[in-house]
């Protein structure tokens, strides 16, 4: 399909003339005598771009200009005037015009200005789309009560510049909140980057984060707080950063300056900060492991990330959503889930959360042989009926009293300790035991 041009000028002798050379160089050719006529035929089928005259009889080009971007901004437009000077090129330009060409015309300049116009608005469409899938590869699945929350909160703090600190357990998604925040912020065209404070400690964290100087016996490092200038710095796991960590980054985001190890020359940046924990802050700053300071500084929007637990009506869609996931990662057919297999992933309580259950559909994708997933595929512990039957059947196999008694017992403590996703204190204030006879038993298991 050729690309389509539309002239707008006054004179027909120049409407002719580019008509016709534009033809010849393969373009699909409009044309228009005035603004009023032009508005008309975008509004009907709108061109990939315009030759627009700046001085026409009725609304001039720069008003045609405002008009066509108002509705159409993704047309390029090229201004042709034979009265051209900077300050109609500046308004012209700030108004969305691609390019300005002075009369006489040169066809020659026309065809590249046309050439270049129309690579950049496919660069555009390229980046829109892009973009797109984006958005779209890190979109919060679920409708439930709490995502819904959830999908609010972000859509209110998203569009400011206010710092936000994200809370959660492990596994919840909050990386995915972090990077739907910056999608849907006036920054998403700027870089987002994350640093894991989880595993980054000591002297390590600061030039992870500050970068360092260039030395005898060491090159020249890029921090995150400058990779992350004009954009977003995503603080994954803050709660696990030591205090002298701590107390250099409070005064780096403050004044938004800072040096890089081994450096004297002081280095400012604009950043906005989104940090997420799976810990109690309030707690950690009891007990001394972390700056009040600092979590004022970042707890300016708190958002709070649900459990799977408590989202349970949002299995389904999660379901369906990983299993076209792991289609397309492995180039596969898609496998079905029949709803007596859902059903049962709806029961269990999900300690480790989304992760989990992402992590539960794959290894069913990958080891089940069979197109549709059915209740009796899913494993223990997921599946509590199928890990009974077994209990059962290893009982009834024991021709001793005690030995019955102490499988049962171990069963009895693990099932309890999941169901408590894994908090060993909770389990035995549960179940009336003291805690290190719960530790021996899972030790044993």
């Amino acid at each position: 399909m050729f690309p389509s041009v539309m002239i707008v000028d006054d004179e027909p002798s120049i409407r002719q003339s580019l008509s016709g050379l534009l033809s010849d160089e393969g373009f699909e050719v409009i044309t228009a005598s005035n603004g009023y006529e032009a508005l008309k035929i975008i509004d009907e089928e709108p061109p990939d771009l315009v030759l627009l005259d700046i001085w026409m009889p009725g609304i001039d080009g720069i008003e045609t200009l405002k008009e066509i971007k108002k509705d159409n901004p993704f047309i390029q437009i090229i201004i042709i005037t034979g009265h051209g000077t900077i300050e109609t090129a500046v308004k012209a330009t700030k108004l969305g015009a691609f390019d300005l060409i002075e009369k006489p015309l040169s066809i020659d300049r026309i065809i590249v200005a046309i050439n270049n116009a129309l690579n950049f608005r496919r660069l555009e469409e390229e980046n829109r789309y892009l973009r797109k899938k984006t958005i779209e590869k890190n979109s919060i699945n679920g409708n439930s009560p709490p995502i819904a929350t959830l999908k609010k909160q972000i859509a209110v703090a998203a569009p400011t510049d206010e710092w936000i600190l994200i809370r959660g357990e492990n596994g919840t998604g909050k990386e995915l909140v972090a990077r739907t925040i910056h999608q849907f912020s006036p920054r998403s065209e700027q870089p987002l980057i994350d640093v894991n404070c989880a595993v980054i400690s000591g002297e390590t964290i600061e030039i992870e984060l500050f970068g360092q100087e260039k030395g005898a016996a060491v090159p020249r490092k890029i921090g995150k707080f400058e990779l992350a200038n004009s954009g977003t710095l995503f603080l994954d796991e803050i709660g696990d950063m030591n205090l002298k960590t701590q107390a250099k980054i409070l005064r780096a985001l403050q004044e938004q300056k800072f040096q890089r190890v081994g450096g004297g020359r002081t280095l400012t940046v604009n950043v906005r900060v989104i940090a997420s924990t799976n810990k109690d802050l309030e707690k950690e700053i009891e007990a001394g492991n972390f700056r009040e300071d600092l979590y004022y500084r970042l707890n300016v929007i708190p958002i709070e990330v649900p459990p799977l637990r408590d989202r349970a009506e949002d299995i389904p869609v999660l379901v369906e959503t990983f299993l076209n996931e792991c289609a397309n990662q492995h180039h596969s057919k898609r496998k079905k889930m029949t709803q007596g297999a859902t059903d049962i992933l709806c029961g269990y309580s999900w300690p480790g959360n989304v992760r989990e259950l992402k992590n539960l559909i794959g290894r069913l994708t990958i080891m089940s042989e069979k197109e549709i997933i059915d209740a009796p595929d899913i494993p223990v512990p997921y599946n509590p009926g199928e890990g009974t039957r077994l209990i059962e059947t290893e009982l009834f196999s024991i021709n001793h009293l005690e030995k019955a008694r102490e499988t049962f017992e171990k069963e009895f403590i693990r099932k309890k300790f999941l169901e408590n996703h894994k908090d060993i204190d909770k389990t035995a204030a549960a179940i009336g035991v003291e805690r290190s006879y719960i530790e021996n038993k899972l030790e044993d298991g």
